[in-house]
């Protein structure tokens, strides 16, 4: 895979010269700046790791609200009453909004992505973090990852006589829900964009998933809920993102997964047309971009950082850095998202999927 480059996992001080530097105040909002994400713990992980810190640092003053979503944004667009500035999206969500005018241009004289990884922004979106849709299933009933007979194919997640159990899947969001199915399905992963650019493709993905629902006791809405769910034992196995099911863990989950056949992709920061304070949430979007804070991001959950100089830079433990998604040992196993299929294709893919989950 050439999604990224392998970082050097140096351990440095964070604070040094440069940093501190970094940290100069850039100005003050007259009014505050609405920044949108999600909630539940990757919420709280941004707060943390991003925002807080980043405010308090440059004097910009910001609204968080939770919701984050690419449809309410192109509806905010669409009827020019625009309240958000910065947006937190999945990065096919962002590809689809921005095919369809929704956001705004990244102003990269103010933004520096000189130090992130390839693909992991665009003229439309700046990457905040790296992550990984994965299968998790509950280790108390299929073992733990990489013991002998535990999953560790999509296949599997729909093998429901090898393991019987129920399921849950996404719900209202097109976004990681079709290639699982085509892999399930024998489609090798450097084919499945291949085999979903056709109507035919996108069919067969959301026929697999047919066959697999009456095995779905839950179909998901939120991050937040996938880690609940494996949290409370409500379904024996789950697809969602590797970062809250670690943190599902450290709750006492009893749940685990594996990268093999993942999704590699990435969360983003957007902007959408129109932000009634543009100029100064770019100024924060550059701020919170910086390695100064996107070193902090995987002690508060396991996504991985954009930038090379955060690996760098971290303190983390290196059995940490090692459990990201964009780990160098963890990278070709998985199957980086097409931006170019959510782009053209997803408005497609969605009416197909939303039509199957009425049935």
């Amino acid at each position: 895979m050439s999604h990224f480059t392998k970082p050097t996992l140096r351990v440095r001080s964070i604070i040094v010269a440069a940093g501190l530097a970094a940290f100069t105040t850039i100005a003050i909002a007259a009014d505050p700046i609405t920044v949108v994400s999600w909630g539940g713990s990757y919420g709280a992980a941004q707060d943390n790791a991003l925002f807080n810190d980043a405010s308090k640092n440059t004097g910009i003053a910001i609204n968080r609200e939770s919701g984050a979503s690419m449809s309410k944004t192109c509806l905010q667009v669409q009827s020019g009453a625009v309240s958000w500035d910065l947006v937190v999206t999945g990065s096919g969500g962002a590809a689809s909004a921005a095919a369809k005018g929704c956001l705004e241009k990244i102003d990269y004289s103010v933004v520096d992505v000189s130090d992130f990884y390839p693909n992991l922004y665009t003229d439309y979106c700046v990457g905040s973090d790296v992550f990984a849709t994965v299968m998790a299933w509950n280790t108390d009933k299929y073992g733990a990852p990489g013991s002998p007979g535990a999953p560790s194919s999509w296949a599997d997640f729909w093998n429901v006589k090898k393991y019987p159990g129920t399921r849950a899947y996404r719900a209202n969001n097109v976004d990681g829900a079709l290639e699982p199915a085509l892999m399930a399905d024998g489609v090798p992963p450097e084919k499945v964009y291949e085999v979903l650019s056709t109507t035919e493709g996108m069919k067969r993905a959301v026929n697999k998933i047919r066959e697999l629902k009456p095995h779905i006791a839950v179909f998901w809405g939120s991050g937040a809920q996938q880690a609940q769910l494996m949290k409370d034992a409500e379904v024996d196995m789950s697809t969602g993102w590797n970062g809250r099911f670690d943190n599902a863990r450290k709750d006492g989950a009893r749940v685990g997964y594996t990268f093999n056949q993942a999704l590699l992709d990435y969360d983003c920061f957007a902007m959408p047309k129109g932000a009634p304070n543009k100029q100064v949430a770019m100024k924060f979007l550059a701020e919170i971009s910086k390695p100064e804070y996107q070193d902090n991001l995987p002690f508060h959950i396991t996504y991985g950082p954009t930038t090379k100089k955060a690996y760098e830079m971290t303190t983390a433990p290196k059995d940490l850095i090692e459990s990201l998604p964009s780990h160098p040992k963890n990278v070709p196993m998985m199957l980086p998202v097409s931006l170019d299929f959510y782009a053209k294709h997803r408005t497609e893919a969605l009416e197909l999927y939303m039509e199957m989950l009425s049935e």
